[in-house]
């Protein structure tokens, strides 16, 4: 598939002057169903991914192979704009090499790779630390040096602000933005403060979770080269929660026509893409 018009389209939102929040999808259903309401761009990440396909929590248990599967019947299944959370880049520089092979492979539009030391290693305490500035930076340099397309987005990704405060952040997005990476993704311990000091000090644009107040008003976050702000994960929680209630209610007896929050069959025809089947049917196998 030709996946560069939608790096196109995602370079432009970072080029611009917007603030979008991205829908959180995590399978073909969910991500035509974003595309259909109006979402620019999705995001998949690898919370989600875990959960989604092996039915884990976020302790990067998931396979590389297993998220840039998911993340390639994401993207075939339109043309919505993902990017992808690639967590550690799946262990050293040249592990993250191979993960911007995969998902490049995949047809994402945007990955991000973060400087958080991951998995939780032997002994450690249960708080995230951080990997070395140096070893961040060669991160960075080997994603930007494995990916074929330019068009193709690298995010320098990191977690200093919750860990390590605003100046180690500052200087992490600084390192990051002299390595090439196209922007920074702040996660964790985001404040109108912290924004404005870190857009002060680099020039490349801002991936952020969000929040209340100014950090819910795009325009502000727009005025601070924000060009992406997280919303969380609130739809695969709502799935989980739709289908228990559906399951249970079935096996508590109730009867199929009573269930309630079932997808009406024009819902099911759209989000399958129904019609376009129907046609290629008449168009290829002379059928009705």
């Amino acid at each position: 598939m030709n996946w560069s018009e939608r790096r196109e389209r995602f370079r432009a939102l970072l080029a611009g002057p917007r603030c979008v929040h991205p829908g959180s999808v995590y399978d073909a259903i969910s991500a035509r169903i974003a595309e259909d309401l109006g979402f620019e761009v999705g995001i998949f990440s690898g919370s989600i991914g875990s959960m989604a396909v092996l039915g884990a929590p976020d302790l990067v248990v998931m396979t590389l192979t297993e998220f840039a599967g998911q993340a390639y019947r994401i993207c075939r299944a339109g043309n919505l704009c993902l990017l992808v959370d690639a967590d550690h880049g799946y262990g050293n520089a040249l592990n993250v090499r191979r993960t911007v092979e995969e998902l490049e492979t995949a047809g994402i539009c945007a990955m991000s790779i973060e400087d958080t030391v991951l998995p939780r290693p032997y002994g450690a305490s249960g708080k995230p630390t951080l990997i070395s500035l140096e070893e961040g930076v060669g991160k960075m340099k080997a994603a930007l040096s494995a990916r074929q397309d330019k068009r193709l987005v690298i995010a320098g990704r990191t977690s200093a602000l919750a860990i390590t405060g605003v100046d180690d952040t500052i200087r992490r997005a600084q390192a990051y933005e002299a390595a090439g990476v196209d922007a920074i993704f702040l996660a964790g311990g985001i404040t109108t403060e912290a924004i404005e000091a870190v857009s002060a000090a680099i020039k490349v644009p801002l991936i952020t979770g969000g929040g209340a107040g100014s950090l819910a008003d795009l325009g502000w976050m727009a005025a601070h080269r924000v060009r992406v702000a997280l919303q969380g994960h609130a739809p695969f929680s709502a799935a989980v929660q739709a289908v228990y209630n559906t399951l249970k209610a079935l096996r508590d007896g109730v009867k199929p026509a009573d269930l309630t929050g079932i997808a009406p069959p024009e819902l099911m025809r759209q989000v399958t893409r129904a019609a376009d089947y129907q046609q290629w049917t008449r168009d290829y196998l002379g059928g009705a």
